[in-house]
């Protein structure tokens, strides 16, 4: 009875809060002005803002003529300036929390500023609206009267002079709310532990008799906990272990491989499943009715949203557009002003619009060539990088390579399949790939994160392809010469496929022609 009526409390309370943010967001271009002023008068007497004359911009046009595009290696040198204490830097007073993730060619990690604002007016609003939209399609719910699962990535907190890091997932928990962290399971010391094996295990002896009604985290995260659940349980399905299930809110990876094995896992319609795009920058969608296939773009949770096309991309040379010039189907880059203090900040990733009213997008990819299939965000940079290292030390040379995921199936953990076309080849392939996966950790945080214990992530599969094979698929694809170049990183199998398919082609023609 008790839980009941808290469940009835907290979702009157969600629908009330939520109310003027849906207003905002039903009018997203007047809504869009607005935020993009606001930040720009709270930041006026910044550093950045100072040296930017923001007291000087009124509008849109005036903004993109007094700041430029920016990466993270161009505001780098103002957040270190703001983890050693440093104030009113690109955002009013002293920031104390920093993301910390993965995916920049400017160094292994990025720190993320998430002052107060970001805390509350992005994630933790995108959280109460994901929430108030599930309770809209299901007046009947009854989520609070059992617990959240909450599973995030990597959570060891640093600390840094006057400042302290970690995975926003850590932060989040850090910083919860006193109503959802009630009703949320694990624990936070639980929720917190850094070691992957020992955390799964605690975890299943917190929540394994409780009852559970949601999940919140990252899907590929996961099934390795489900797969446990099933190898404990002796159960066929999780809806016997807990069978009061009703949502499972993911985001942070592609979701479609990994579709199917959830839903075997929870059987029938009881469970909706709701995709979220939440990142360290910021909190930017959410399916708001699970009939339809995009996200909906919050344009009310501390963001403005810059656009360019991805067929005029040229980084920070590019010219952008607002959310009233964006067509169907085109792909964008997405670039972002946040009350975190990212300013014209080239995000990385691309979008395309699936629907104009309301504006609903797909996340289609990464300005460059990515691996993000279990949240370890590795770019192209990452794999020259790690693979040159290599190299060096196994005193071998690389011709072409390609490498993309290879998606976890039942209880086997995923990992990353490349081809390479050695010039020189390793004497020995295995004492190479175990090296080739230690640099990839010591450049990329998130990556190593995935790697512990081989429990989402197993170590690298290489294969040495024939002579020759990345020169005839140019050649077959009428791709030869000019700036035309073999994908380095894929995201998805269906460009890995091909090229295992000519290379079998290949070293087929290569044994008839010697037997000749």
């Amino acid at each position: 009875m008790f839980y009941s009526l808290v469940n009835k409390i907290l979702q009157s309370t969600l629908r009330i809060y939520v109310e003027r943010l849906f207003d905002l967001n039903e009018r997203p271009i007047q809504t869009q002005e607005e935020i993009l002023l606001d930040f720009i008068a709270k930041a006026k007497n910044t550093a950045f803002g100072r040296l930017h004359h923001f007291d000087s911009i009124h509008d849109y046009k005036d903004y993109v003529s007094k700041v430029p595009l920016h990466e993270y290696g161009d505001l780098k040198p103002y957040i270190n300036q703001m983890r050693h204490g440093d104030k009113d830097i690109l955002w009013p007073g002293k920031v104390e929390w920093y993301a910390k993730s993965s995916g920049t060619s400017s160094g292994v990690s990025k720190f993320i500023p998430v002052p107060k604002e970001s805390l509350e007016g992005a994630h933790m609003n995108g959280g109460k609206i994901e929430l108030a939209l599930y309770f809209n399609h299901n007046p009947d719910s009854k989520l609070f009267e059992g617990l959240g699962l909450r599973l995030g990535g990597s959570t060891d907190l640093e600390s840094h002079g006057k400042s302290h890091s970690g995975d926003l997932s850590a932060i989040l928990i850090q910083n919860m709310p006193m109503w959802a962290e009630f009703r949320s399971a694990p624990s936070n010391n639980t929720a917190l532990m850094s070691n992957w094996e020992q955390k799964i295990d605690t975890i299943l002896d917190e929540v394994i008799s409780q009852n559970i009604t949601s999940f919140w985290g990252v899907s590929s995260w996961f099934l390795v906990l489900f797969n446990k659940v099933i190898e404990r349980t002796g159960a066929s399905n999780l809806l016997e272990v807990w069978p009061n299930l009703e949502l499972f809110a993911h985001g942070g990876v592609n979701f479609a491989p990994y579709k199917e094995q959830f839903k075997a896992l929870m059987p029938g319609d009881q469970v909706t499943f709701m995709e979220n795009y939440n990142a360290s920058e910021g909190f930017f969608a959410v399916q708001d009715n699970p009939d339809f296939d995009g996200l909906l773009l919050l344009t009310c949770c501390g963001t403005f949203y810059e656009f360019i096309p991805m067929d005029e991309f040229q980084g920070k040379d590019s010219q952008t557009i607002t959310l009233g010039d964006v067509q169907l189907n085109r792909e964008y880059a997405v670039v972002i002003s946040t009350n975190g203090g990212l300013w014209r900040y080239l995000l990385g990733d691309t979008i395309r619009f699936v629907s104009l009213k309301p504006f609903r997008i797909k996340v289609s990819g990464r300005t460059t060539h990515f691996i993000n299939a279990f949240g370890e965000e590795v770019i192209v940079s990452n794999a020259e990088e790690a693979l040159s290292k290599a190299c060096t030390i196994h005193k071998c040379s690389v011709r072409d390579f390609h490498a993309a995921p290879v998606f976890m199936q039942s209880k086997k953990s995923g990992a990353h399949q490349w081809l390479i076309e050695f010039e020189k080849a390793p004497k020995n392939l295995n004492l190479f790939s175990s090296d080739l996966d230690i640099m990839l950790q010591q450049l990329n945080s998130d990556y190593a994160a995935k790697r512990k214990g081989d429990i989402v992530l197993g170590p690298p599969q290489i294969s040495q392809v024939n002579s020759g094979l990345f020169h005839t698929w140019l050649k077959n694809k009428n791709k030869l010469g000019g700036q035309n170049k073999i994908p380095r990183l894929s995201n998805e199998r269906i460009l890995i496929t091909e090229f295992m398919e000519l290379n079998e082609a290949l070293h087929i023609a290569q044994e008839r022609q010697s037997k000749d």
